[in-house]
């Protein structure tokens, strides 16, 4: 388990000491973390770093992950959509099931903590279900700036009884909530085996292992199969990139247990290459491998995140912290990020071309692929690591302290 001292010297004395600082003031305060899965995704990712740090300082930190029945991760999958826009047939049976599952949870987890954060719109219910006695937190990870109006209506019951919405970015908010919020973005962890320094030997093992040639540039997309990524659409983009210049596609994608739609989503991508994936100009890989995600976006020549919503985007931060070329969509966290021209591209999502035409410009031009890597790696310091996410939190439960 990683201390906060083991973060010294990437982020300074400056910093570790403002944590500590910060941290006294909440000696012996307990908080509860709840989310619906324990692998797969960012929120679980961030938590399993988030937290243990959170004790080494003086909080006594726990995680419980909501179990659910397939039919309510289906159900919670169309709200996740529906939160960003989707249309949702919305009945009382989906209704009766999403409550019944909290109902059902609360039944056995006992919340007892001096603050509770929910990740999400799978455990919201939680709140009215629990005799309240402290402040609790809803931490949106979505653009929730445009929902389904019938589902929101319907979430409000829930949303309503918080104390605080957190959201990644100021364009997030739907000014319809009349709800007090903090603007905390994302981080990644520098010192997991997804984002350390990997030696050759365990990089070349690893590629031979997995069968990954690297005798072509490589273009690499990491994230869910989920439609908002736009796994279809980046399998477009390479089809123009490859008639100008051979090379190869990987698309790397966990399966969490929380997303039923991730299996279907990969069946068409599969569907779609099939020529491709026979001839290996395009890799699928769904194993749940930190140390290989670490890998192929370090051995990349161009990494791509063409979502068409987009949470924050934490493929992209890794990436850039291992100074790698980075061609977005101009959508959700992604440009909070990226400056264009400076230390990336941005592009609408839906612009193929464009996306392939700044592809080839970074796979032609090695110096400027540099000159994005140094400016990324600096961003992501002064930005997004979990060293500052660590203080966020400690901010926030300082300020809403009982």
């Amino acid at each position: 388990m990683q201390t906060i001292e083991d973060y010294r010297k990437i982020v300074g004395d400056d910093i570790i000491y403002a944590i500590h600082k910060k941290a006294s003031r909440l000696y012996g305060k307990s908080i509860l973390h709840a989310n619906s899965t324990q692998y797969g995704g960012g929120v679980a990712e961030i938590l399993t770093s988030l937290l243990p740090l959170m004790n080494d300082v003086g909080l006594e930190a726990d995680w419980r992950i909501l179990r659910g029945t397939p039919d309510f991760f289906t159900i919670t999958k169309k709200f996740h959509n529906a939160l960003q826009g989707d249309p949702i047939n919305f009945t009382d049976l989906k209704k009766q099931i999403y409550i019944q599952n909290n109902e059902d949870f609360s039944s056995y987890c006992r919340i007892d903590e001096d603050f509770v954060v929910i990740h999400d719109n799978q455990p919201l219910p939680l709140i009215r279900l629990e005799k309240k006695r402290q402040p609790w937190i809803w931490r949106c990870h979505v653009d929730f700036s445009n929902p389904n109006k019938e589902l929101v209506d319907f979430l409000k019951d829930f949303i309503l009884r918080y104390d605080l919405m957190i959201v990644s970015s100021e364009k997030y908010l739907n000014k319809e909530i009349p709800i007090d919020y903090k603007i905390i973005p994302p981080a990644i962890d520098p010192l997991t085996p997804k984002n350390k320094e990997l030696p050759q030997e365990v990089i070349s093992k690893y590629l031979k292992k997995s069968d990954i040639p690297t005798d072509k540039p490589i273009i690499t997309q990491i994230s869910r199969f989920d439609k908002w990524k736009d796994p279809e659409g980046v399998i477009d983009v390479f089809k123009l990139v490859k008639k100008e210049i051979d090379c190869r596609l990987i698309l790397c994608g966990s399966m969490a247990i929380d997303d039923p739609e991730g299996p279907i989503i990969l069946e068409k991508i599969r569907k779609k290459a099939q020529e491709l994936i026979d001839k290996k100009d395009v890799i699928l890989i769904t194993s749940e491998n930190n140390i290989l995600v670490n890998i192929l976006q370090r051995i990349s020549s161009v990494i791509i995140q063409k979502s068409i919503k987009e949470g924050f985007g934490l493929t992209v931060t890794e990436a850039l912290w291992k100074e790698k070329p980075v061609v977005g969509s101009d959508v959700g966290g992604i440009p909070l990020q990226i400056k264009d021209g400076e230390n990336g591209f941005l592009l609408d999502p839906f612009d193929d071309k464009g996306f392939a035409d700044r592809i080839l410009q970074l796979l032609q031009d090695a110096d400027l692929s540099k000159r994005f890597g140094e400016k990324s790696k600096k961003k992501v310091i002064d930005n997004f690591l979990i060293t500052r996410l660590l203080i966020d939190y400690l901010d926030l439960f300082n300020n809403i302290s009982p």
